[in-house]
């Protein structure tokens, strides 16, 4: 096996990345996959409550790629056992636990979606039970025996709710401690996560240590936000852009994201190489229409999960229906959320495009109402479906509904 330069991999291996504990660490684990034509061993924990994929949850995977494509093997590991536990990161409250057959279900699932990204060469997926299951009492007693209350407390989410006087179950600070031991077991050469997963990262780091292994490098990522420009990106928030969404879909969620993201998702979720992202943002420094660079933003997301042809289609698609009907660029804009299904109706009036229900209603009967270029007669029209909407009321009012 021979690897590409050193130099070469950590080039491409810290684009994008907020952490790195430490680089030292893996240039000298580089060094010596090199010198022993031996693979490191690079983890990525899949979190299978959330089997339905989106470009946020493409962004560790896009990395972990990178490391397969340098020859190195990869160990995805389905946190069946850690779900049916329930995962308290980067939230304010413990999130629900799930059976180890829902897991596994979910597992299948989320596997389908990440070889949009992976292939299957040097492609380890295990699940978490197969060792954490086994586990006896006294087991878990001296795992739990390395770490302090003190120490765990630390991780700021459960910091927060000690002091606001939420309840924080015990088996939460096992959370950390079980994940931890995936990486003990398997023996990880580096672990891959968001940021919000450095805690439990550093956790595996010093379990390796306790147990006499050389301790795992850390790797996190920037928490990619959805196409709302605040939340992380997220199906439950219905502000995200799904991996397996329609090219068409993928394309109008695309150019509603806020133009102050345009950088960073060319950084985190395409291929461009990092001169020509700082010309972009260049350009509309000085000028350059930020919507002009979305297109590109969006057919090069596009053409990486589907591809360049499917990319041109998607835009000719949209121009087609918003360009070529005249439909204005300069219009008002609103953000919905498609889980609540808002009555067409009601969006209109709220957002004063018209001053009351009654006077939508003469329009509906006026056949003066359309969304995306169709005539729409239904009067309890409801929004139930994430994408980007143009209606149009009369000859002259627009109003832009981003359904996320």
């Amino acid at each position: 096996m021979k690897f590409p330069a050193i130099n070469e991999q950590m080039d491409a291996l810290k684009r994008g990345i907020d952490t790195l504990i430490s680089e030292d660490e893996l240039v000298k684990k580089l060094q010596r996959a090199e010198k022993t034509n031996t693979p490191l061993k690079i983890k990525l924990g899949a979190d299978p409550s959330r089997p339905d994929l989106h470009i946020g949850h493409a962004v560790p995977l896009r990395k972990l790629a990178q490391f397969q494509e340098f020859g190195h093997e990869i160990q995805l590991i389905i946190g069946d056992f850690t779900a049916s536990i329930g995962d308290p990161t980067g939230k304010n409250k413990t999130r629900p636990p799930i059976t180890l057959e829902q897991a596994r279900e979910y597992g299948s699932s989320y596997m389908e979606q990440a070889k949009l990204i992976l292939s299957d060469k040097n492609l380890n997926v295990v699940y978490n039970s197969d060792w954490l299951g086994k586990m006896t009492f006294h087991d878990v007693i001296k795992l739990s025996a390395n770490y302090t209350v003190a120490q765990i407390l630390e991780r700021d989410d459960f910091s927060k709710r000690y002091k606001s006087g939420s309840p924080i179950s015990l088996h939460e600070f096992l959370y950390p401690l079980a994940q931890g031991q995936d990486s003990v077991y398997l023996r990880s050469d580096v672990e891959l996560g968001g940021t919000d997963q450095l805690f439990n990262l550093l956790v595996g780091r010093e379990l390796q240590r306790a147990n006499g292994l050389e301790p795992q490098v850390v790797m996190t990522f920037p928490l990619l936000e959805g196409t709302d420009g605040v939340e992380k990106m997220s199906k439950s928030l219905h502000n995200y852009i799904g991996l397996t969404d329609a090219p068409d879909q993928m394309y109008g969620k695309i150019l509603s994201i806020p133009d102050e993201l345009i950088i960073k998702y060319f950084t985190l979720a395409t291929n461009m190489n990092l001169d020509e992202i700082q010309s972009l943002d260049d350009a509309m420094k000085k000028g350059e229409n930020p919507r002009n660079v979305k297109r590109r933003l969006a057919r090069d997301i596009i053409a990486i999960y589907y591809n360049v042809d499917k990319a041109q289609e998607a835009e000719k698609a949209f121009d087609n229906l918003f360009i070529k009907k005249d439909i204005p660029d300069d219009m008002p804009e609103t953000h919905i959320k498609c889980a609540d299904e808002m009555k067409l109706i009601s969006v209109l009036v709220e957002n004063q495009i018209l001053s009351s229900n009654g006077e939508v209603r003469r329009m509906f009967k006026q056949n003066a109402i359309s969304i995306n270029g169709e005539k729409e007669s239904d009067e309890m029209y409801k929004f139930n479906e994430c994408g980007e909407f143009v209606v149009k009321v009369g000859k002259r009012k627009f109003l832009r509904i981003l359904c996320v």
